[in-house]
């Protein structure tokens, strides 16, 4: 995950007064694991990214358009 969706996920987080466990609460998921997401050392699944993005009001597709970007730009895959 690169550094600009972190930033999101953190803006959109505190912009909509959400703490950790909040999200993670409503995502059905351990506040750990929704931290892991956040920090960027795991990337979720389909189904948890669309859960994230509707808690969230964000396009749940952010999770993995960072993933091609990062590809395309470093010529990896």
């Amino acid at each position: 995950m690169d550094n600009d969706l972190k930033k999101v996920l953190i803006g959109r987080r505190t912009e909509l007064g959400y703490s950790h466990q909040q999200i993670a609460d409503e995502v059905s998921i351990s506040r750990q694991f929704y931290g892991m997401i956040e920090n960027g050392e795991r990337r979720p699944s389909v189904e948890v990214a669309k859960k994230i993005g509707r808690v969230m009001d964000l396009d749940w597709q952010i999770f993995f358009e960072s993933i091609g970007n990062y590809k395309l730009q470093k010529g990896v895959g």
